[in-house]
């Protein structure tokens, strides 16, 4: 699993530039901190708060990344100040760490920009919660937010802006047939009950620490539509949290929070978050688990029984979610999965069509921001259909149908790549016979998208083409002939509520 990681695909290096500047962006925000004379309390939540703004801001124009980075104050400082005020009143602040949550996963509805919100908004409550904030505290604390927010945009918008040359791509609406509204209120209401599931529990495991249940809860929700998702991810959490929890045992008790010792782990484990989020949760959790570990030992109340109360707490939360996705307002795997496919596979056609104008003389037509698009489309795609090819999915025949489509639309990607690359080249030719090859893409991706009946199409004899862009079309129109068998035998839900 940790080799698959490393060797992943990494188009461009994003995700290896991805990592990169969240460290550096991050490791100044924390040096300015130390600079201005702030408190380990301080630094700490300065570091958050860079770490959030690095990681979670995901507009797709450099123009709305920094336009959402400078909004993050007006919802975090608010917040973080409602839960210092709220310190000593339990009750109160239990009810408003709530709604907080509700509030923030309901804000998905206006896209990226309300998810970074949303995430700013709930996480600054949990660092409160989790460095025990209190009134007195807030002024130091703005202070270290707002200079940590300034340096982490320094780096992203000035020193290492790669964004600027990569093709925009817009965030996929959630596939579903009322529309993003009843998607939000939908989750809204069902990390909320969980939420207030895992709160409760949580208590009972830790009057101090029970706040882990609760961002388990959270973070499980994030990215996450269906059941089957929801349930693969608190699985991931899990598992991430106990190898993390392990991996404390070995490193954070031992260096039992020496400075540079604890900074340099902390920084891998920055690198961690931002390398592997993209492709395995699980690890993703190690690293935040690690990290979380050696902060706890640089605040000095680090053992081991706080480490096995983590791995507790974090199981409860994922339990909040899990419950509260299969009994509250309930979305099939089905529902989801077969959405997300049928826009990758209009994506498919999209990308050939732009190739073709391309290839034919057209100077206004560029597949290359819909390539990136159908990546984007595809990560979906795999999110869903994970609970169905999961090592421990009982579902064989399933299983395999799902490998199957996962594989079929890699080769589609692969071919569309092809042929955007060679549509880029000026000099490339255009054939006559990849007007009809993209007919014969359009009448095939139809077919694969038909709502009703059957998704079956005649695909004729392909000769072997010498043009290079032909032979990319009919490797395409190959895998989407390959296609028709597993769509069609699988299961399609009539309903979102299934």
């Amino acid at each position: 699993m940790l080799k698959r990681v490393f060797v992943a695909p990494d188009p461009g290096r994003v995700r290896l530039r991805f990592a990169g500047r969240g460290v550096l962006g991050i490791s100044l925000a924390v040096a300015l901190c130390g600079l201005a004379g702030h408190s380990l309390v301080a630094a700490i939540t300065g570091g958050l708060a860079a770490l959030l703004a690095l990681f979670t801001v995901t507009d797709p124009t450099v123009r709305g990344q920094a336009v959402t980075t400078a909004l993050l104050p007006a919802v975090g400082l608010p917040v973080l100040a409602v839960a210092a005020v709220l310190h000593d009143q339990p009750a109160a602040r239990d009810l408003i760490f709530l709604a907080v949550m509700g509030a923030g996963v309901y804000a998905r509805r206006w896209g990226p920009r309300g998810h970074a919100l949303g995430v700013f908004a709930f996480m600054m409550f949990f660092a409160a919660q989790f460095l025990h904030t209190v009134p007195g505290q807030l002024p130091e604390l703005y202070v270290a937010v707002l200079l940590s927010l300034g340096a982490s945009a320094v780096v992203r918008f000035g020193l290492w802006c790669y964004e600027r040359r990569l093709p925009v791509v817009a965030a996929p609406a959630p596939p579903e047939g009322r529309g993003p509204l009843r998607i939000t209120t939908r989750q809204a209401v069902q990390a909320t009950l969980g939420g207030a599931f895992a709160l409760g529990l949580g208590q009972l495991l830790s009057d101090q620490r029970w706040y882990w249940a609760v961002g388990a809860t959270w973070w499980v929700f994030v990215n996450t539509t269906s059941r089957g998702e929801t349930l693969v991810r608190g699985f991931r959490r899990v598992l991430g949290t106990v190898i993390g929890i392990v991996a404390g045992f070995a490193v954070a008790i031992p260096l039992d929070g020496a400075g540079a010792p604890t900074a340099a782990v902390v920084a891998v484990s920055v690198f961690g978050i931002f390398y592997t989020a993209a492709v395995s949760y699980s690890w993703m959790m190690f690293f935040v688990t690690v990290m979380a570990g050696m902060l706890y030992g640089a605040l000095g109340v680090l053992d081991a029984a706080l480490l096995w109360l983590r791995v507790a707490e974090t199981a409860v939360g994922s339990l909040g979610a899990v419950l509260a996705v299969l009994l509250v307002l309930p979305v099939t795997t089905h529902a989801i999965t077969d959405a997300w496919i049928q826009k990758a596979l209009r994506c498919v056609h999209a990308c050939t069509a732009e190739a073709a104008d391309r290839l034919a003389g057209s100077t206004l037509a560029d597949p290359a921001p819909r390539v990136a698009e159908l990546e984007v489309l595809l990560g979906r795609v795999r999110l869903s259909l994970a609970p169905l090819v999961h090592p421990l999915s009982p579902l064989r025949a399933r299983k395999a149908r799902a490998r199957q489509v996962l594989a079929l639309l890699d080769d589609c990607v692969t071919e569309v790549r092809g042929l955007a690359s060679i549509a880029a080249d000026p000099d490339a030719s255009h054939d006559a016979r990849l007007s009809a090859a993209c007919s014969r893409v359009e009448t095939a991706v139809e077919a694969l998208t038909a709502p009703e009946g059957s998704r079956g199409f005649h695909l004729p004899e392909l000769p072997a083409a010498a043009d290079p862009a032909l032979a990319h079309l009919h490797g395409l129109e190959r895998a989407l002939a390959a296609l028709v068998s597993p769509l069609s035998h699988a299961p399609r839900a009539a309903s979102t509520n299934a």
